[in-house]
């Protein structure tokens, strides 16, 4: 009895080992058919003709398909840099990372097209593209505007470079908005001053929007504020001629009644002679007193 159930299990075993090298056999050739076919499509891809890569390229694009779109215009870019379509790769190539908002690396591949290949048909787009670049990563107005000169400056480059581009009119409509950003950043500036008394600084602000962004919205409002301002330094005289260049070059102004008033109130103190010199005068000079004026 005990030599049959050994036999039995022997029997089984057997069985299981056959089935296991059966099983192994058969992953084995299947992995070594993925293996293959794998090296085979890899291989494909390798010999693949310039134009059939930056097709398939194209097809991953349009399906917005960015990374492995990228990946491709990588492969013509460095294969094929000889070839009529490497300064297209390159272009398409900085557009994938501006599609998935990596701006700062679109940024470079842009800039790397119009450096290294200075006659490409692509150049002006890549320009254009680049300005773009910082556009996007401006930030809104109270926070720093480092991004929002360098659009600035790119989209002003690209015009210089590009004056008949169709893209000229898009250009200066996107410099008109960052510097209507700008003024506004100066402006909110100007006003914070204005609450904290800090009148001079005040009007340094006031000053910056009216010099550099003199054919923004901001600048009729800054020109009244920084005669606001003179007048709370005492600065009459100052604030008179600062009024009159208002009402000379917004003679329909919608602040009008506002201005109006404030020339009342110019006038008045005039007429009384009251006027920071004067007062100045009867302080120490140095004084503690001194000092806080001027720093008004």
């Amino acid at each position: 009895m005990g030599g049959g159930m050994f036999a039995v299990m022997r029997r089984k075993v057997a069985t299981s080992c056959g089935i296991c090298v059966t099983l192994g056999l058969a992953i084995g050739l299947v992995s070594s058919a993925l293996l293959v076919q794998g090296c085979g499509s890899s291989e494909e891809l390798t010999q693949m003709p310039v134009e059939q890569r930056f097709e398939l390229a194209m097809k991953k694009f349009q399906d917005e398909d960015y990374l492995d779109a990228r990946e491709d215009f990588r492969v013509v870019t460095l294969q094929f840099q000889g070839s009529a379509l490497a300064d297209d790769a390159q272009f398409y190539f900085a557009e994938c990372y501006f599609r998935r908002e990596e701006f700062a690396l679109a940024a470079y591949e842009y800039d790397l097209l119009v450096r290294a290949m200075p006659t490409s048909e692509y150049v002006a787009r890549a320009r254009y593209q680049r300005a773009m670049c910082s556009y996007k990563a401006s930030r809104p107005y109270y926070l720093d505007q480092q991004e929002t000169r360098r659009a600035v400056d790119e989209f002003q480059t690209f015009i210089e470079y590009h004056p008949t581009d169709s893209l000229v009119l898009d250009a200066e409509a996107r410099i008109a908005e960052l510097n209507a950003k700008l003024a506004r950043k100066e402006y909110e500036n100007g006003t914070t001053y204005m609450r904290m008394e800090y009148y001079r600084a005040a009007v340094n602000s006031f000053d910056q929007v009216l010099e550099k962004f003199h054919d923004t919205p901001y600048a009729e409002e800054a020109q009244l504020k920084k005669v606001e301002a003179l007048i709370l330094r005492d600065r009459h005289g100052e604030a008179k001629a600062e009024l009159d260049r208002f009402f000379s070059r917004y003679p329909n102004s919608r602040f009008k009644s506002d201005a109006e008033k404030l020339r009342k109130e110019i006038e008045d103190k005039l007429s009384k002679g009251g006027s920071s010199a004067n007062h100045l005068k009867l302080v120490a000079p140095g004084g503690p007193h001194t000092q806080a004026l001027e720093a008004r």
